[in-house]
């Protein structure tokens, strides 16, 4: 087993919210612990947020006692984190933990990411902090759906992947456009593979995806009632507290703490109670098209092992796919 660790850099484990990543990754573990130590490298752009507990379905204090977990609760939900950012860490804690003759199991659905890491970016242009204000009074003028057509005329390609109320992502890729005069797709293409030697190797990236998109619906749902019942909106409204956020940063566009963000400031406006039966619909409805963007991202990594992830027998699945990859390593 352990030349099959130096022959892989990593193993990676993807799926949409819900379909059940960090379970399979903590039995994956158990599975592996007497062939090789196993340490999971966060790939989830809310997980690094401290304070944002059960909103992001963190691992429990408990499950990251039982397997080493790396790139949760590195920043404050004030501070940025981009996808630079991850590929620097990613990159180094791979190094430090084959150092250590541990397998790196990198796991989430953050796509971008995953192909950060798999194909590289280019050196975009940093935030520009001017630029941006600019761009949040135009949307504050003319609303995103309008900024959205804006970045159609001057990037299609971004734009046709992204929602007219994705504003978080429609300010970057003008942001890029203004400081650069090129557009944010052409900073991701697979001309600019990165020269990592830390990469995702080929059959070393599983999926989990279901077969029928009604089970995972189910499970958003249910997923997302729990979080309620479990202190959701009291962890909202103490975020709501700190004086150094508010509903723009990135941290808060988070699906279900944008939704609640805004329920609490329609109440405030109000000055009637909380629409919770109105937040529940809305957050579960984000929650699904963040599961939706997830799969088509999936689905265009053609050199991913799909593990449907809603039959019988999925854990016995992925144990045995990434058993046969690591004994095809082997010399």
């Amino acid at each position: 087993m352990a030349s099959a660790i130096e022959a892989l850099p990593c193993l990676a484990l993807a799926g949409p919210t819900a379909s059940g990543k960090t379970g399979a990754a903590l039995q994956l573990a158990e599975r592996l612990a007497g062939r090789v130590a196993v340490e999971i490298v966060s790939v989830d752009s809310a997980l690094v947020y401290r304070g944002m507990d059960i909103g992001t379905a963190k691992p429990t204090p408990a499950e990251r006692a039982a397997v080493p977990h790396h790139l949760i609760d590195i920043r404050d939900p004030w501070e940025p984190y981009s996808a630079a950012a991850f590929v620097h860490d990613a990159t180094r804690l791979i190094a430090e933990i084959r150092a250590r003759g541990a397998l790196p199991l990198l796991v989430g659905g953050t796509m971008l990411y995953f192909k950060a890491l798999t194909d590289g970016l280019d050196a975009m242009p940093a935030a520009d902090p001017a630029v941006r204000g600019r761009i949040e009074a135009r949307a504050a003028q003319l609303g995103w759906p309008a900024l959205h057509a804006e970045l159609a005329r001057v990037d299609p390609a971004t734009a046709a992947r992204l929602a007219p109320a994705d504003s978080q992502r429609i300010q970057r890729a003008l942001e890029v456009w203004e400081l650069s005069g090129q557009p944010l797709s052409a900073f991701h293409t697979p001309e600019k593979r990165a020269e990592n030697p830390y990469g995702i190797s080929a059959g070393g990236l599983f999926s989990l995806e279901p077969d029928e998109r009604g089970w995972l619906h189910a499970r958003i749902a249910a997923r997302f009632d729990a979080m309620l019942e479990h202190g959701f909106l009291a962890e909202v409204q103490r975020l709501r507290a700190d004086p150094r956020l508010h509903a723009d940063l990135p941290s808060m566009r988070c699906v279900g703490y944008r939704q609640a963000w805004q329920a609490f400031d329609a109440q405030a406006a109000s000055g009637g109670p909380l629409d919770l039966a109105g937040l529940r619909e809305r957050g579960i409805a984000a929650t699904r098209q963040l599961a939706k963007r997830q799969i088509t991202w999936l689905r265009g990594m053609p050199a991913r092992q799909r593990i449907a992830c809603d039959q019988p027998g999925m854990q016995s699945a992925l144990e045995a796919a990434v058993l046969a990859r690591l004994a095809q390593a082997a010399p």
